[in-house]
Order: structure tokens, then C-alpha cells, then sequence
């Protein structure tokens, strides 16, 4: 027995520690190199498309002077001080071009203005390179091609070459009239030539803006890793030379800054199971600390280590024996929002791990209070109120650090918090008070939870009225009355022809009004009713198609992570459309980011299984949820729409860029694009312009009721029919 304890205290311990972190060694290496190599490639990209748009900045810089009826008039007269003045020497002041020429109709130089000349950098030279763009530009010009689109004013010629063995961007634009009164002869017009060196001073900007060490231009690329180039090509595909570069490498960082922690991992692991090893020679331990332990479990969550219900309640009486207006006391009952979908997508020991997290931030954040778990995913916090605003405050705090994503074995999971509190007032008991913060958090859920709310008597009505709502609910999908399906078309942006639709429920309540979507749903997610809603909406949309069998629009549907996970979805949407003898085809069904999330594989399942039988899929509100690109784009759909925040955003804080990356990523994946919530023209333009496949929102037509739907159907339909004919 003896002889075991060394291997148990020192040689076991060692090999774990070993082991332990020779494995977070070997991860964190394989992952730098990864993000190494990624980061390498982006600098490589980003340099090309910067080389790509200075050749046609260049180009456009040239217009500010070539296209104007001075400089035709000023040019034919060679008059050589107005040229060197605009044409010129301003060039090279004002946009830093290296060379301007301006050369005859036979290619000869009228003016040459040359920053660094020497004997093989001349006007002449330059001209002679140039010559094969000059060509081919005149050709264009006989041909009559004139310009080049609306934001291009002229059509030109340019190319990267080779200038005395220096990379030179080379432009050729014609000097032509811009009002068009001034006759010129097609091919034989003067022509502007402007070089740009790709190193000297651009290279030295490109560097600073762009953030790229020692960035040189070489002709031959230095072999080794320490080293990145990008090769500058001609139009023909010559490489003219290299630009080279120290790559970012934001593995090495971390490697640098993570080794301390890994060496202070294994190093902890060596003593933990040291001192295990040792644990095991133990005698056992004295009655008087197992009753210790039993007294601390009898009053404490076991998950958590927090007090537990009990605790809570007998702190809580004593808290209010002693309390008075000066020094009163606050209740805040604090519940996980969409913990239930947690431990659905990704199962139950990582929504322990989850509530653990939780609890941990807890005691961070109001380390004077007593912090209680009093149930799966519930809360308690006592604390002392010295005034409204310091628990406002303290709540803030809360909401705001449980918003923020949780790292959990690889999975980054996001939930929140919603928050009722109570205030003590004199005369208040214990139960009294724990049933007012009970019934601030069902008023702060009901405002859309990440909130909080602070008891006051109008919440009992507000409780009593969601209630009320529940009930209803029920009772309007039992019967079928007061919902109601509109459907809102959605347009091809290409030309404007109704492509498909949405359907769209409404409630118009006997007693409340019309009430929102934002409002029932989440209520029918949390009674139970969803999947009776959604099968409600399937069933009336699935009946309007077939009220038009001949219309080749199709309809889609939303359905929340809940039905899609739910057993037997696919088979009651084939039902369904069975029931109705509907293609398939004709239907599609709209996501939310949030079944990326299920690590089952229910959600997946399914829309395969109905994917297979034809029915299309969309992932709704794209960009708005916290799952990554990678996990949206891995699930199997047909189509994204993109948010409305993204569309409320196109002509300001850099919207238009973020949507046109959407739309390259989905043509990229082979998925169309729809673009949600368009209510300007300005709007509809410019999505048309980035490519989106369909629009839909008010500037197109507002939801319509069944029977207009159905005319309107009807016309399209007809429409068709007549272009057939």
C-alpha cells in the first residue's frame, strides 16, 4: 500500500498535468496557425482590391478636367499654360499622379509634365508604353462608344505596367466636350494620360492606412514564412513586380499571452490531483465537519453553492423585523428569458453549466446581497434599499452583464434576464412581499423582457389582463374566430412582378382591440398554443392557393424554433398540403437564426425531410440574431431575407456596404435574397442596384386582406396569361 502513494501524490499527478497541457498546447498551436493563415489571406485581399480601386480612382480623378469643353477648346489651341495649369501640374498637386500627357490624335506628346523625370522616364518613353491602350482606346472612340455609365463620364484605357522597373497604374481618358456642342471627330480626339507609381510615397500611405509592416515593392518575392507578397499583374497576366510585407500574426499573440495561463492550468491540475492523491490516505473525516456539510447543503443550491429557497424566506423575515422607512429593504425576483430553449437545443448539462455562470455573475455584481436560486432557472436577490435609484441602477447592471454572450464547452449562448422587485414598506409581510416581485417580473416579462419593473399596484391588472389574454387566445383558436391571415406580396426587384407572398396573422380581440403579433405570439410560445397557431396560419394560407390553383406565386409561412423542433412538423405540413393537393413547391416556410442553435438536430431533420418533398425554406430577420454566419449558412434553405434594420440603415452608417455583403455571401452559398421593410423609393433602388432577388415592405403594398390577395392574384394570372398569348 505504501509503495502506491508516491505514484498517487507525484507520478499520477505529473502525468495528468503533462498530458493536460501538452493537449492546450498542441489546440492553441493548430488554432494560431489557423488564425494566421486567415488573417494572411485577408491582407492579401485587401491589398488586391485597394491596387483595383486606385486604378480606378486614378481614371476617375481624370474626369475632373478631361471632360469639359475648356479643355477641348484650351488643348486644340495648345495652349500649353492653361495645360500645364489643369492639366497637368494640378494633377500631380492636387491628386499626386506622377506623369500627366496629353497627347494628339497620333499619339504624339502635345505636353508632358513629368514629376521625377530622367532619361528613360520621359514624355516620350511614357508615350511610347502607352501606346497599345492609346490604340485600343481610339477604336473604341471610332467605334463611337462614348460613355461608360452614370457614374463613369468617359470611357478610357488602363493597365498596371512596368515604367523603368517601377509598378505605374497607366490611364487613358479622352478630353471630350461635357455639354455636347462642341464637335469632335470619333477617334481623333487628344487623349490624357496619367501614371501613378505603385511604391515611393503611395506605398508608404497604403501602409500607415492600412496597417501593413514594412511593406515594400520588389520584383522577386523573398522566399521564406516570415514574409507575405501579393503579385501586381498586368492585363495581359505579366507580373510586373511584388508587393511584400511583414503579415499580421495574431496567433504568435496569443500564444505569448495564453502560455502563462496554460503552464498555471497544468500546474493547478498537477496539485489538484496531488493533493486527490493524497485525499486518498485520508482517514475519513470527523463527525462534526460531515454535520457542517449537511447543515450548508440543507441551506444551500447544490449547483450553485447559492442559499436556496429556504434560507431566502428565514433571511427575509428576520431582514423585515428589523427594517424601517430609513433603512428599508429590497426583493428582486430575477428569471432566465428563453433558459427553456437552452436546455432544449443544447441539453441538460449545459444548462447547469449555464446556471452556474449565472450565479457566479451574480455574486459579482451585488456582492452585499444575499443572492438566492430558488428554482431551475429563478433568482432572488436581498438587498438593502437606501433609494429607488441605486436599485434601478443595480438592476440595470444585472440585465446589462446577463445580455452578454456565455462561453460554455465551445458554444457562445446568449439568454437575459427580466427582473420584478418589490420595496418594503411598513407592514408589509414576507409572503406579501415576494408575491409583489413575482408580479413585477410577469409586467417586465410582458414588456418584452431584458427589462426590470418595480411593483405598483396597476401591475395586478396588467397580470390579470395577460391571463385574460391566454384564456382567449385558446378560445379564438378553438373556434376559429377573431384571427385573421393577411398576406403581404413581395416583388422581384428585376421587373417588379409579384414573385410570392407572406402570410401574416392578426387578432383583432372583442374587448383589447387589435392586438400585435410581438404581443400573442410570445404568449402562445409560453402556454403551449404556438404550434395550434402556426398549424392555424398554415391551413388558411395552404387554402387561399388552392382558391387559385392556376397562379404559379407560391406563400410563405414563418414558424418558430419551437414548431420546427416539435415531433411530427414535417409530417403535419405535408398533411396539410396533401389536404389541399398543393405542389410542394408553392410553399415556403420562414426561420428564425434561433434554430441554428439546436444541437439535436430536430430543426435540421425536419427541414430536410420537407426540403425533400419540395417545400422551400427561408432563414427571416437575417443578421439579427447571436449564432455565427458559419451555423446560419450550414442549415439547409433556399432563400434569406434581410432584416429591415439593415434596410432603415442603407444610406447611413455604412448600411449599403453590410448589405451588399449579405447578398455576395448568399449568391456565394447559391440562395436568393429578399430584402424586408423597403418603404422608399431611394430604398428600392439601391437594394436593386446591390443585388437583391425580391423586395418586399409598404413602398411596394401593404398586407392585404384574403379576398384581395385573391384579386390580386387573379390580375397577375391573367397579366400572364395575356403575355403568353
Amino acid at each position: 500500500m505504501f509503495r502506491r502513494k508516491p505514484f498517487l501524490v507525484l507520478g499520477l499527478p505529473l502525468a495528468v498535468a503533462t498530458l493536460t497541457v501538452g493537449l492546450l498546447f498542441g489546440a492553441l498551436f493548430l488554432s494560431a496557425a489557423t488564425s494566421d493563415e486567415a488573417a494572411n489571406q485577408r491582407q492579401q485581399d485587401l491589398l488586391k482590391l485597394v491596387v483595383t480601386k486606385l486604378e480606378a480612382e486614378v481614371a476617375h480623378n481624370q474626369e475632373s478636367a478631361t471632360v469639359w469643353d475648356d479643355a477641348v477648346v484650351e488643348v486644340r489651341q495648345r495652349n500649353k499654360d492653361w495645360i500645364a495649369s489643369n492639366l497637368g501640374e494640378w494633377m500631380h498637386s492636387y491628386f499626386q499622379h506622377d506623369v500627366a500627357l496629353v497627347l494628339d490624335s497620333t499619339g504624339n506628346p502635345i505636353y508632358e509634365f513629368v514629376a521625377e523625370p530622367s532619361a528613360s522616364v520621359s514624355g516620350t518613353n511614357i508615350a511610347k508604353i502607352a501606346a497599345p491602350l492609346v490604340s485600343k482606346l481610339q477604336k473604341r472612340l471610332a467605334a463611337g462608344e462614348m460613355s461608360a455609365g452614370t457614374t463613369i463620364l468617359s470611357i478610357g484605357e488602363s493597365d498596371l505596367l512596368d515604367l523603368n522597373g517601377r509598378a505605374a497604374i497607366f490611364s487613358i481618358k479622352p478630353i471630350i466636350s461635357d455639354s455636347g456642342e462642341i464637335e469632335q471627330e470619333p477617334g481623333a480626339e487628344n487623349l490624357h494620360v496619367a501614371v501613378r507609381y505603385l511604391d515611393g510615397v503611395l506605398l508608404s500611405k497604403l501602409a500607415q492606412d492600412y496597417q501593413f509592416q514594412d511593406l515594400t515593392f520588389v520584383r522577386q518575392p523573398t522566399d521564406g514564412a516570415d514574409k507575405s507578397s501579393v503579385a501586381l499583374l498586368s492585363a495581359s497576366g505579366h507580373t510586373i513586380g511584388y508587393f511584400q510585407w511583414q503579415p499580421f500574426s495574431p496567433g504568435a499573440s496569443v500564444i505569448q499571452a495564453v502560455s502563462p495561463v496554460i503552464i498555471a492550468v497544468g500546474l493547478s491540475a498537477f496539485l489538484l490531483m496531488s493533493f486527490l492523491g493524497h485525499a486518498i490516505w485520508r482517514r475519513s473525516t470527523s463527525l462534526a465537519e460531515s454535520q457542517q456539510e449537511l447543515r450548508h447543503l440543507a441551506m444551500h443550491d447544490p449547483l450553485t453553492g447559492l442559499a436556496n429557497r429556504t434560507t431566502f424566506q428565514r433571511t427575509l423575515v428576520q431582514n423585515l423585523d428589523s427594517a424601517t422607512a430609513e433603512t428599508g429593504i429590497a426583493v428582486m425576483f430575477l428569471d432566465l428569458d428563453h433558459f427553456k430553449e437552452v436546455n432544449d437545443s443544447f441539453g441538460h448539462p449545459v444548462g447547469d453549466s449555464l446556471i452556474k455562470e449565472v450565479a457566479n455573475r451574480l455574486r459579482e455584481i451585488a456582492p452585499s446581497a444575499l443572492v438566492s436560486r430558488v428554482g431551475g432557472d429563478e433568482f432572488t436577490l436581498l438587498l438593502p434599499a437606501e433609494d429607488l435609484k441605486t436599485i434601478d441602477r443595480l438592476a440595470e447592471e444585472i440585465i446589462e452583464r446577463l445580455r452578454m454572450p456565455f462561453q460554455i464547452e465551445g458554444s457562445l449562448i446568449t439568454v437575459g434576464a427580466s427582473i420584478g422587485i418589490s420595496l418594503f414598506s411598513p407592514g408589509v409581510e414576507a409572503t406579501e412581499m415576494t408575491r409583489r416581485a413575482d408580479i413585477a417580473l410577469y409586467h417586465a416579462k410582458a414588456a418584452g423582457r431584458n427589462t426590470f419593473a418595480v411593483f405598483g399596484t396597476h401591475m395586478e391588472e396588467i397580470l390579470r389582463r395577460r391571463r385574460v389574454l391566454e384564456s382567449d387566445l385558446a378560445t379564438a383558436l378553438e373556434t376559429g374566430t377573431q384571427l385573421a391571415v393577411h398576406y403581404q406580396p413581395v416583388y422581384s426587384a428585376i421587373d417588379g412582378r409579384m414573385s410570392s407572398m407572406e402570410a401574416l396573422c392578426r387578432w383583432m380581440h372583442p374587448t383589447f382591440g387589435t392586438i400585435s403579433p410581438d404581443v400573442f405570439v410570445p404568449i402562445a410560445e409560453e402556454c403551449g398554443l404556438i404550434q395550434k397557431l402556426g398549424l392555424y396560419v398554415l391551413e388558411e394560407a395552404c387554402s387561399l392557393l388552392a382558391d387559385v390553383p392556376d397562379c404559379e406565386v407560391g406563400v410563405s409561412v414563418n414558424a418558430s424554433a419551437i414548431e420546427l423542433m416539435a415531433p411530427g412538423y414535417a409530417l403535419r405540413v405535408l398533411t396539410m398540403l396533401s389536404k389541399f393537393s398543393l405542389d410542394p413547391s408553392r410553399l415556403e416556410i420562414e426561420i428564425t437564426e434561433r434554430v441554428a442553435t439546436d444541437t439535436e438536430g430536430r430543426a435540421a431533420a425536419a427541414i430536410r425531410s420537407l426540403r425533400d418533398a419540395g417545400v422551400r425554406f427561408a432563414i427571416d430577420d437575417f443578421g439579427m440574431g447571436t449564432s455565427s454566419f458559419g451555423q446560419l449558412l450550414n442549415l439547409n434553405v433556399d432563400r434569406i431575407k434581410i432584416d429591415k434594420m439593415f434596410v432603415d440603415q442603407l444610406h447611413e452608417n455604412g448600411g449599403a456596404p453590410l448589405v451588399e455583403a449579405i447578398v455576395q455571401m448568399a449568391r456565394h452559398k447559391g440562395l436568393k435574397t429578399t430584402a424586408e421593410g423597403v418603404e422608399t423609393a431611394d430604398q428600392r433602388v439601391t437594394l436593386t442596384s446591390l443585388g437583391c432577388d425580391n423586395l418586399q415592405g409598404f413602398q411596394l403594398s401593404k398586407p392585404l386582406t384574403r379576398p384581395n390577395t385573391i384579386s390580386l392574384l387573379s390580375q397577375q394570372e391573367q397579366t400572364r396569361v395575356s403575355a403568353v398569348l
